[in-house]
């Protein structure tokens, strides 16, 4: 990835934000076109080539969900019924077009917006057997106004702007290593010890042990392959190599013919007939605090349910933004983004668009990061992968042509490039290290970016005061430390009240 002189144009961008008009001493090149100005294309060091490439990277590298959501939606248990699958598949690609394609227009930074697999678990596992679909979407709806709320009134900026640098730059890395581990996982390259509770070791190589499958070999390949392209400082180098990766999966499959098993969601074929038309039969039904009365969860269950909701929600967007801005160079030296509280906005939205759309709450997707990879700076690039998701609303049978293995690929790739930003802890001063360490290793190791974050919170803020300096850390640092107890204690807390 080509390197771009961050601290100079993030300062530069943050005065001409600050004020009416741009600083004189600023270098930015003139805007080439509206475009170009309005997405401050070149102010940012980047190009249209690079945002079209950028976004189209994103696309390629979360368009699984696509897939996967309705998967999990579609058979939940509602009350009974199961919901329709293409309604879910339309609802999932309508909800991350319109969210997506808000990010790029206003909050003009490189992220891409989808159904949050930990939200749409929640709602099947847990809410579904309790609730009408109806229902659940209202909880979305709520959760995301509430989030909204938050931004309006300046509380999240001021959290995200009040943790300590460290633990952003730890954020960083710990969202680094948990999408390589996805990566590694998605690709088979990793995966559980299927009796992992009677053995020393819960993850193995391979699904034996060994790895196996012609699957793996080809995630092997593509990502030697955006490796060697990026060593030969190739632009467009993770995008080429989904490229390469998708074609020999192609020409493989047909060779062989595996079993769809073979492959997971996605096999590389041509589909039959690539043209589907879409199912708004989700779209506007909500039961806004139905959930709460009687024929819901009941209002304590529901309650705490919105609550874990906005908890995951609200963190895991946050985490996720801060790596991303990190990493496209967008954030200044405290670590601060330029029209955050935007970006912010929209994210909170995505609660409610994906209730409304029926496809549950939208969240920034931390494969945003491969299109940043690709060298995206701006909100063009989400312009472009918003409009992708929406042109799979009449096209979403090729969205299976690209296999998560070569997706896989990608994630590891941006995972070891997220790791550079460790050269910005002082690893030699524990008070700050401790909370570092604990934000990197507990992200990965339990599957949570919000685990990692209140870790890192918590950590902090006790080291402080067990050092004397109890007020350093301050009100909004106290504070985070005892919702994320919370967190940590909402089963026993719900085992005490009762709640199931």
């Amino acid at each position: 990835m080509t390197q771009i002189p961050t601290e100079s144009r993030v300062t530069a961008e943050t005065d001409a934000d600050a004020t009416s008009s741009p600083s004189p001493s600023s270098a930015h090149p003139a805007p080439k076109n509206a475009l170009d100005a309005y997405f401050k294309i070149s102010a940012r060091g980047s190009s249209i080539g690079n945002e079209i490439r950028g976004g189209l990277t994103t696309f390629m590298a979360m368009a699984y969900i696509l897939l996967l959501n309705p998967i999990i939606l579609s058979v939940a248990d509602v009350n009974g019924a199961h919901l329709n699958h293409a309604q879910v598949t339309t609802a999932t690609a309508l909800a991350a077009a319109v969210t997506t394609i808000l990010l790029g227009v206003v909050g003009n930074a490189p992220l891409a917006a989808a159904a949050g697999l930990s939200v749409s678990n929640t709602l099947a596992a847990v809410m579904a057997p309790h609730v009408t679909w109806p229902q659940a979407m209202g909880l979305c709806v709520i959760y995301g106004a509430l989030i909204v709320i938050m931004v309006v009134s300046g509380l999240r900026e001021m959290i995200m702007n009040g943790i300590p640098l460290a633990i952003k730059h730890a954020i960083t890395i710990g969202i680094g290593l948990f999408i390589a581990l996805i990566g590694l996982v998605n690709a088979g390259f990793v995966t559980r010890v299927p009796d992992a509770a009677h053995s020393d070791t819960p993850v193995q190589l391979g699904s034996i042990g060994n790895l196996t499958g012609w699957p793996v070999l080809i995630f092997a390949i593509t990502l030697l392959s955006i490796f060697v392209l990026q060593v030969r400082k190739v632009r467009g180098a993770i995008l080429i190599g989904i490229a390469i990766g998708t074609v020999l999966s192609l020409i493989l499959q047909a060779a062989l013919n595996l079993p769809a098993s073979t492959w997971g969601l996605s096999v590389p074929k041509w589909p039959g007939n690539p043209v589907s038309a879409p199912n708004f039969g989700l779209f506007g039904h909500i039961d806004l605090f139905g959930a709460f009365g009687s024929h819901g969860m009941g209002a304590l269950s529901a309650g705490f349910a919105v609550f874990t909701l906005v908890l995951a929600g609200f963190f895991d967007a946050m985490a996720t933004i801060i790596g991303i801005g990190t990493e496209a160079g967008l954030a200044d030296k405290q670590g601060r983004m330029p029209g955050l509280s935007k970006a912010l906005l929209v994210d909170g939205a995505g609660g409610a668009i994906g209730g409304l759309a029926g496809a549950s709450g939208q969240t920034v997707f931390i494969e945003s990061a491969t299109g940043v990879g690709d060298g995206a700076r701006t909100g063009f690039a989400s312009v472009v992968t918003g409009a992708v998701f929406a042109f799979m609303l009449f096209f979403t049978p090729l969205a299976g042509m690209v296999p998560g293995q070569v997706a896989a690929a990608a994630l590891v790739v941006i995972g070891s490039m997220m790791l550079t930003q460790a050269r910005h802890i002082d690893w030699g001063d524990r008070e700050v290290a401790i909370p570092a360490f604990l934000t990197i290793a507990l992200m990965p190791f339990t599957y949570s970016i919000t685990a990692g974050v209140g870790a890192g919170v918590i950590s902090y803020v006790v080291i402080k005061a067990g050092a004397g300096k109890w007020r350093e850390p301050g009100v909004l640092m106290w504070s985070l430390s005892l919702v994320f107890v919370v967190f940590f204690a909402l089963h026993p807390l719900k085992a005490w009240l009762g709640i199931h």
